[in-house]
């Protein structure tokens, strides 16, 4: 189980070779052409996930030509969730039209290297894999239309511009990791 949240400034923790749902294993070093990495911590069968699937594949395609990628991981356990199990991710994936890897870390030790507590759970790291944001996408999962604050954009957009982030910080809402 995560313990320890990582804090801004730090260091993007290596992950072993994952499989992803494009049939491809991914490691940390497999980014390295990408100005800004987005880890999302994710999973196919909580609510607030599912709220978000489009708006992530939004992003990626707003921002992928600038060199930022976004990367969703589940560390969901499947004993009990059946349906965050690889099969089920990789039709998933493929029914949503996922434009970003979309990763299973069997052994949790993903998550419990960043510290993930919920799905969705978003980091955003620079150049330097340095973590500059933390948090949630946005402050309705429920209404697109109804969002305020994007303080996923807003971090990307700072860190593209060589800028500190406002809110580097927020708490993430969704459904608990589902740990072994």
């Amino acid at each position: 189980m995560a313990t320890d949240k990582l804090t801004i400034g730090t260091s993007a923790p290596a992950f072993r070779s994952l499989p992803g749902t494009d049939g491809k294993r991914y490691s940390l070093d497999d980014f390295t052409d990408k100005k800004i990495l987005v880890f999302v911590f994710s999973c196919n069968h909580c609510p607030y996930v599912q709220a978000y699937e489009g708006r992530m594949i939004a992003f990626q395609r707003e921002y992928g030509s600038k060199a930022v990628q976004l990367i969703a991981i589940n560390s969901n356990e499947t004993v009990n969730y059946p349906e965050d199990n690889f099969d089920e991710m990789v039709k998933r994936a493929k029914k949503r039209g996922f434009n970003f890897p979309y990763l299973r870390d069997d052994d949790q030790s993903a998550a419990t290297a960043y510290g993930a507590t919920h799905t969705p759970e978003f980091f955003v790291f620079d150049e330097q894999r340095k973590l500059r944001y933390h948090g949630k996408m946005d402050d309705n999962y429920k209404d697109p239309s109804a969002v305020r604050a994007s303080y996923l954009r807003n971090a990307v957009e700072a860190v593209l511009s060589g800028k500190e982030v406002k809110e580097p910080e927020t708490y993430s809402i969704g459904c608990t990791i589902k740990w072994k």
